[in-house]
């Protein structure tokens, strides 16, 4: 049996509490690859193998993976604490929206976007997935928005804690290592970002790497999005994924209460394969519902290109949805090139066709809403994934 320090142990520190010293990775005694584990493992693979080949065959995936990443940014903030919804980041990209008409934490979602792209486009440019990587990430992430005066891009020179709110460090319900420990913790991490790749399988290494960073808690603030963040990156870097497909956040939030269970059990029972049954079952369900929201974009590609078969501008108009599915007719009249009453007249056009949906209820400055393609990520809805993560023989 795992023992209470295989994670790490409790040390008094001189200032009369107790923080956690994470064990370096990969645990000792060795995880535990026993049927139930090994099965999990095994299905999480091919489910994300399956996700992989049809991001490899949808006609422009770099238009559904910019969608995705938004959808997952809005999903993930809303854990931090955040009311965005995908529609108020969409309104917020659009050219001609006014910010005094967003909400006021739209913009961490915002930041959460560009702090994913910089890191996917640092390890395309051949960085590592490194400490500094990670340091950058946060510096996006933080940069102008709540917690942005708690030292972006630097780890915390300050004790933090976690627990309810008011909570003093002497009652926290729980205390990451001390600054003065956060050098080898993290040095230990990256080590093992690097070091370990033919010894244990790409998930179960995402998972142990996920939950040292949740337990080493290196930032003052913006911790979780960096660690979920920290998941994706690991996939596109070994090459699992070929585009940021995999979110954990959506399945995080359903089932939140067991996510800090497992957690905890790491560090007061050594508990690591619970935690990756766990993960790998989050894995499983998120890949499948990203699979299926992929299968769905192809098809309504091939429908709707279909209903305007021979409307040159009105398939450069689709096009673009795809990317920013939210239009007005300027932006229509300059993609399409044409003139205002013929931007227009295509966007009525497609609104009686059922692709747009008008969004102001103005007689002028009129939005236009792509609604059948932003309906298939609010499918994705917290309570789907919960339901088929808690369906038995669920992996």
């Amino acid at each position: 049996m795992p023992d209470s320090t295989r994670a790490g142990r409790y040390i008094q520190q001189t200032t009369g509490y107790r923080a956690f010293i994470p064990a370096p990775l990969p645990p000792e005694p060795s995880v535990a690859f026993d049927g139930e584990l090994l099965t999990l493992l095994s299905q999480a693979d091919r489910d994300l193998g399956r996700l992989d080949a049809i991001a490899r065959l949808l006609p422009n995936p770099d238009l559904f993976v910019a969608m995705y990443v938004r959808h997952e940014a809005v999903l993930s903030s809303q854990i931090e604490g955040t009311q965005s919804t995908l529609e108020d980041v969409l309104a917020f990209e659009n050219p001609d929206h006014s910010a005094a008409e967003s909400p006021g934490d739209v913009e961490e979602v915002v930041n959460y976007v560009r702090a994913m792209n910089h890191g996917l486009a640092r390890l395309a440019d051949g960085f590592p997935l490194s400490l500094r990587l990670l340091r950058e990430i946060h510096a996006e992430l933080m940069q102008g928005v709540r917690g942005g005066d708690k030292t972006p891009g630097e780890f915390r020179r300050s004790q933090n804690w976690i627990g309810p709110a008011g909570s003093t460090l002497a009652h926290a319900a729980f205390v990451p290592p001390p600054p003065h420990e956060l050098p080898t913790a993290l040095g230990e991490l990256e080590n093992f970002l690097h070091q370990h790749r033919q010894q244990l399988p790409l998930l179960v290494r995402c998972g142990l790497a996920h939950a040292q960073f949740e337990t080493i808690h290196p930032f003052l603030d913006g911790n979780g999005r960096v660690g979920r963040l920290l998941i994706t990156l690991l996939l596109c870097e070994d090459g699992a994924l070929s585009r940021p497909l995999l979110y954990l956040s959506v399945f995080l939030k359903a089932n939140r209460a067991e996510y800090y269970d497992r957690l905890s059990a790491i560090r007061s029972q050594g508990h690591w394969e619970p935690w990756l049954k766990f993960f790998l079952r989050g894995v499983s369900v998120t890949a499948r519902a990203a699979t299926q929201t992929a299968q769905d974009i192809v098809n309504l590609q091939a429908a709707h290109r279909a209903q305007l078969t021979g409307h040159a501008r009105a398939l450069t108009l689709l096009e673009h949805l795809y990317r920013h599915p939210l239009v007005n007719a300027k932006t229509v009249a300059k993609i399409t090139q044409s003139s205002a009453p013929t931007a227009i007249k295509l966007l009525q056009t497609l609104e009686q066709k059922g692709l747009l949906r008008e969004i102001t209820g103005q007689g002028r400055n009129r939005v236009y809403r792509y609604q059948p393609y932003v309906d298939l990520f609010h499918r994705e809805s917290v309570q789907q994934v919960f339901d088929a993560s808690t369906q038995p023989g669920a992996a």
